[in-house]
């Protein structure tokens, strides 16, 4: 990896308004650096999660902590003018409840001591190709679920010998398997939203007799924990239920459960309100970090520019920590740098208009 590339192209990223070119770097560093070797900085090599674990493992280490927080979630990111490959392709987005042309990104968000700092991160590449039995159309596929990314992407942090107590995720990562995974394999404990269809016992006589019932038929205390037991999994958890009012007025109701039977209702509800911070990320790389802005054709140089736009958010979580703003403000404080710089050189070029002598027409 060409360090100094990446660091002059993540700059990049964050100052950029509009489309982010090879071109563009080029003409912003006066040609100090040529559009080639930006270019061969993004089609050269596949830089993957193991390679952003390199560059953010010196930040994690000053802030990690036992209590830390791992968080999955996965974003979808619209690209409906880009040529369709095994990247930019169909996914289907839960946020507008229907398939969108786009890339999919899978990401591990570290929380610890006020700052969040992606971890690990995978690209959805739909490399397969099958027959939709309902339609008779070809369609693409990845090789992997998401829920295997989600416990590869754990393992990994693990692995890292990155230091966290619990995993947080929305419903979509909510399976039996993931919750046996983080507490059996990985001995680590977790907070997950449940659908209302799920099947609980109430007792453990009831799971032992196979008495389950759904999560929404039961009568539920708000604010109150009572302990369960999941169909599929072997050991308790406790239930909380949140009702909460929608932004247009409508009633919502929320189902968490929790591994750690020890914790309090409102204990439960602080360690999922974590979570909120892997939306802040989705927003920033997308609004802050040029997420989509790169013009790239190729499944390489794509898959590399979103590897550095990871990277700028990571700058940007250091910047915001140093110097005590958001990443939103960071951003609007460079544009308004921006808008004085070409103020002022406006200026200039006004004044020497001002100075030619006028044309005499006869």
């Amino acid at each position: 990896m060409n360090a100094r590339i990446l660091d002059l192209y993540t700059d990049y990223l964050i100052c950029s308004f509009g489309a982010t070119t090879a071109t563009g770097l080029s003409a912003l560093t006066d040609g100090a650096v040529s559009h080639d070797k930006v270019t061969r900085f993004l089609s050269d090599e596949l830089f993957t999660s193991a390679d952003l674990w390199k560059i953010v493992k010196p930040t994690v280490r000053k802030v990690q902590s036992e209590d830390a927080v791992l968080i999955i979630d996965d974003s979808v990111e619209e690209k409906p003018y880009t040529d369709e490959n095994e990247l930019i392709c169909w996914h289907f987005d839960h946020m507008q409840n229907k398939s969108v042309k786009g890339i999919n990104l899978v990401s591990t968000l570290y929380q610890s001591n006020g700052m969040s700092l992606p971890v690990a991160f995978e690209l959805i590449k739909k490399t397969e190709s099958y027959i939709d039995p309902k339609t008779g159309k070809q369609k693409r596929k990845c090789p992997k679920t998401k829920n295997e990314y989600y416990r590869q992407m754990v393992q990994t942090c693990v692995d890292n010998e990155i230091p966290f107590r619990y995993v947080l995720n929305d419903v979509w990562f909510s399976s039996a398997e993931n919750m046996r995974f983080v507490k059996e394999t990985i001995k680590r404990d977790f907070v997950m939203p449940l659908k209302g269809n799920r099947n609980v016992a109430t007792s453990r006589e009831n799971k032992n007799t196979g008495k389950f019932v759904s999560v929404s038929s039961l009568s539920l205390e708000e604010n109150t924990t009572v302990p369960i037991w999941l169909e599929g999994i072997p050991f308790e958890m406790l239930l909380l239920k949140q009702v909460f009012t929608n932004a247009d007025g409508s009633i919502g109701v929320l189902y968490l459960v929790t591994s750690d039977t020890s914790l309090s209702a409102q204990g439960i509800k602080d360690i999922y309100h974590k979570r909120w911070k892997v939306e802040e990320y989705h927003k920033s790389i997308k609004s802050n970090a040029s997420f989509a802005k790169s013009p790239t054709k190729r499944v390489m140089t794509q898959s590399n520019h979103f590897f550095a736009s990871i990277c700028a958010y990571v700058k940007l979580a250091i910047l915001s920590s140093t110097h005590k703003m958001n990443h939103f403000a960071v951003k609007a404080k460079l544009y308004q740098s921006a808008l004085a710089s070409a103020y002022q050189q406006l200026q200039e070029l006004t004044a020497a208009l001002a100075a030619r002598p006028a044309l005499c027409v006869t």
